[in-house]
C-alpha cells in the first residue's frame, strides 16, 4: 500500500533490478548533496496558526503562465520506460489526470512525438544539447511540432558526474545486455514481463539514428558522451532566438547566474544541482533558493527541484519564493512501483499533505501563502 512517497520508493526497490534502481536512487561522489537536498529542509519550521476559518482551501497557483490546480509539476527525469512499460506515457497521463504539466527528458524511452500522439494534456521538454548541430536542430523541431510551449535548457551537465553506483553497475557502459545483467533481470520476474510487452527499449529520439547503436543502455552512452562540452551564454542567446515559445533555463545555482539567466532574456530558472547527481559537495536547492529569489527581486520566475519528498517540502520552498516545484525521484518512485496508478497516488499524497500544511497553518491558499512567504516559516538555528 503506497501512503506516502518513502511506501513508493521501498516498492520501487522490490521490483527493479539493482542497475536501474540504483541510477534513479544515486548521486555523484560521496552523494553529499544528494543528502543535503532532502535534509536541509529539516532548516525551517512551519509556523502553525490557529483560529482562523480554513474551511475553504484553494491549491491552485500560476505557474509559467499558466494557472493550474496545484503547485508542482512532474520534472523531466531519463528513461522513465525502464522503470515501467511505457513509463513516459504512463507519467505524463498521470500528471494530465490531476492537471499539471509533464516534462519529457531528452534522455527517453518514448519519443516526444509518440508521446504527444498518445496524450492530451501539456507537455514541456527538457533539451541536452549535443555536439552536433543536426541533432540540436531536430530535438527542437520535434518539440515545436508536439506543441511544446515551454522548453527547459539543461545547463548543468558540461560533463557528467562522478555516480560510482552506476560505474560499479555498469550503467552507460554496458551495451548489451551479459550474463550478470539477465541475472539481475530475471530475479525480477513482474518487471522483466511488463517490460517484455513494448519490446527492447530504444531512445525514442535517436532509435533512428544508427551510430547510437541498438538498446536504451548502449543508446544511453552515446548520448552522454555527445553532450556539448561548450555549452555558453552565447548558446543560450541563440536559443533564446530560435525558439518562439517559454524558455527555461534548469541548472541554476548561484546568483550570479541567475542574474545572467534574466540578462540573456529566458522566462524562468530551475534551481537546480541535478538531484546531487553532477557537483557533489554542492550546495542544496533549498539552501539557495531564498538568496536567489531575494536578488532577482521578482524580475524573473524562480522555481526549484532537488529532494522534494513531502507535501511540507513544498510549502516551504513556495514560502521561500519559488513560484513552483519540479519532482523527480518522488513520482519516478511511484511509476516503477505501479505504474501510472503509483504517479497519480504520489500526486495525490503530496496535494493532501500540501492541503492540511496550509489549513494548519490557518491559511487558505497558495497565494495566501507566498504574500506571507518567510513569515509563514522559522528559520532554526
Amino acid at each position: 500500500m503506497l501512503i506516502n512517497v518513502e511506501d513508493a520508493r521501498r516498492a520501487a526497490r522490490r521490483r527493479l533490478p539493482k542497475i536501474f534502481f540504483d541510477y534513479i536512487e544515486g548521486g555523484s561522489g560521496a552523494e553529499r548533496t544528494l543528502a543535503a537536498n532532502e535534509a536541509d529542509f529539516a532548516r525551517w519550521n512551519l509556523r502553525q496558526r490557529v483560529l482562523n476559518d480554513v474551511s475553504n482551501r484553494d491549491l491552485s497557483t500560476n505557474v509559467l503562465g499558466t494557472q493550474q490546480p496545484l503547485p508542482f509539476m512532474l520534472g523531466p527525469v531519463g528513461f522513465l520506460g525502464l522503470y515501467a512499460a511505457d513509463g513516459e506515457i504512463a507519467a505524463a497521463r498521470a500528471a494530465h489526470m490531476e492537471g499539471v504539466p509533464f516534462a519529457l527528458s531528452s534522455f527517453s524511452i518514448a519519443s516526444i512525438g509518440r508521446l504527444r500522439a498518445e496524450t492530451a494534456g501539456p507537455l514541456h521538454f527538457q533539451l541536452y544539447v549535443l555536439n552536433d548541430p543536426t541533432i540540436r536542430d531536430e530535438f527542437i523541431e520535434q518539440a515545436l511540432a508536439a506543441g511544446v510551449t515551454t522548453l527547459f535548457l539543461t545547463v548543468d551537465v558540461a560533463v557528467t558526474g562522478s555516480r560510482e553506483r552506476d560505474i560499479r553497475n555498469g550503467f552507460r557502459a554496458v551495451t548489451r545486455i551479459t550474463p550478470r545483467l539477465a541475472l539481475s533481470m530475471i530475479r525480477r520476474p513482474r518487471w522483466c514481463l511488463d517490460l517484455m510487452r513494448g519490446g527492447m527499449p530504444q531512445c525514442g529520439a535517436v532509435a533512428h539514428r544508427p551510430e547510437f547503436g541498438h538498446g536504451a543502455l548502449a543508446q544511453a552512452g552515446n548520448l552522454a558522451r555527445r553532450i556539448e562540452t561548450r555549452l555558453s551564454w552565447a548558446d543560450v542567446a541563440w536559443l533564446r532566438k530560435r525558439w518562439p515559445h517559454r524558455l527555461v533555463l534548469k541548472g541554476v545555482l548561484s546568483v550570479e547566474d541567475a542574474l545572467a539567466a534574466r540578462e540573456a532574456g529566458v522566462d524562468a530558472i530551475v534551481v537546480s544541482n541535478h538531484g546531487g547527481r553532477q557537483l557533489d559537495d554542492a550546495p542544496s536547492t533549498i539552501a539557495m533558493l531564498p538568496e536567489i529569489v531575494e536578488a532577482l527581486g521578482g524580475s524573473l520566475e524562480v522555481l526549484v527541484d532537488g529532494g522534494f519528498r513531502r507535501g511540507t517540502d513544498i510549502v516551504k520552498a513556495l514560502a521561500l519564493g519559488a513560484s513552483g516545484v519540479l519532482l523527480g525521484r518522488a513520482y519516478v518512485y511511484g511509476l516503477a512501483a505501479d505504474g501510472e496508478d503509483g504517479v497519480r497516488r504520489v500526486i495525490r499524497h503530496l496535494a493532501e499533505e500540501i492541503d492540511t500544511s496550509l489549513a494548519l497553518m490557518g491559511l487558505t491558499s497558495i497565494a495566501e501563502l507566498r504574500r506571507r512567504g518567510h513569515e509563514a516559516l522559522r528559520e532554526r538555528t
